[in-house]
């Protein structure tokens, strides 16, 4: 596997790391424990070494399972976790959200809870979940280099921040890395963010890569979605709106065939291509699919392939917003 170093921190993760949170919340119900071990394990064996989950994923089973998953290999792997979003009071709230809480008294209560789950003495990488507009964000970045400085984090990132609060942060404590949506189906970040991002020298760790699975092909219009599942609620995820999209699942369709590649590697080797500190999270419950994802990093894009794909991308019209209303609120703060 590829390494990547996100921006100037120097903090190493594998070219493609795995997002973790679909096995135990917002996709659907829970996935089988052990299954998952045995997943997360087979990631590191095929040399995965950066593993992303958060607090409120569960909410906490998801940071056990990391923690005990990744027990044996601790010392060879990345493993970044999140604040800031607290687990609302029942399970189906929770799916759909929580509160938001980036108090420093908070963060420091918080950070020990997830530091026992995740059977570790450090955190390598911390993000706020979402950006809490009643706490100023140069406290929540000073809180966070506290506990830099006690030895329980190792760096700092955020999570779908505005460009001027990413900088305010920064001016307090370097920022390591931002996560993010990013993808062929979602490219607001090339507008401020990532320019921003290469400025500062900052990493850049895309969430839903695969468009939270509509880029794989294996979603369509008669797709039907649990009640426990996120995208049950997603304008972009309903039936006219996946309709639209297709287009953009064809041109890769068609990309892939003439590099004997899936569509779900086509949009993954799209990404990687952009930046070299780019390290996308893809997230799977699947071997098969796992297996598929890491393939990604064999792709290669020419210069020509890109502007190919660019050129056909520009002209399709990608239709729904990707979060409900209540959502799009905490992004880009």
């Amino acid at each position: 596997m590829q390494k990547r170093k996100l921006g100037s921190s120097g903090l190493e993760v594998s070219a493609l790391g795995l997002g973790c949170m679909g096995m135990s919340w917002s996709y659907g119900p829970p996935k089988d424990k052990q299954e998952m071990i045995a997943l997360i394990r087979s990631a590191v064996e095929r040399g995965v070494t950066f593993f992303d989950t958060a607090e409120v994923y569960g909410p906490y089973i998801n940071e056990e399972l990391l923690g005990e998953a990744l027990a044996p290999f601790r010392k060879d792997v990345v493993i970044a976790t999140k604040f800031g979003l607290k687990p609302a009071s029942s399970a189906e709230e929770n799916s759909r959200w929580s509160a938001i809480d980036s108090h420093p008294e908070h963060i420091k209560k918080v950070v020990e809870g997830s530091l026992k789950r995740l059977r570790t003495d450090v955190i390598d990488l911390y993000y706020q979940h979402r950006v809490d507009p009643n706490v100023p964000i140069e406290e929540v970045a000073g809180a966070v280099k506290e506990l830099i400085r006690e030895g329980k984090v190792k760096h700092f990132g955020l999570s779908e921040a505005g460009v001027q609060t990413i900088r305010r942060a920064h001016a307090v404590q370097p920022v390591s890395a931002l996560q993010s949506e990013y993808s062929l189906w979602y490219r607001e970040p090339e507008k401020e963010v990532i320019p921003t991002l290469e400025e500062l020298g900052i990493g850049f760790v895309p969430f839903s890569p695969l468009g939270k699975g509509f880029l794989t092909g294996k979603i369509d219009e008669k797709t039907t979605f649990d009640k426990t599942d996120f995208r049950s609620t997603v304008p972009r995820f309903n039936p006219e709106n996946l309709k639209a999209n297709q287009a953009l699942v064809d041109l890769l369709s068609n990309m892939g065939a003439k590099k004997n590649a899936t569509p779900a590697q086509m949009a993954l080797a799209w990404l990687l291509a952009q930046k070299p500190w780019i390290a996308p999270i893809p997230g799977t419950t699947k071997l098969p699919r796992l297996e598929e994802n890491l393939g990604a990093v064999h792709v290669e894009l020419t210069a020509e392939d890109l502007r190919q794909i660019g050129e056909a991308a520009a002209q399709i019209t990608i239709q729904g917003a990707r979060y409900p209303e209540e959502q799009a609120k905490l992004v880009g703060r």
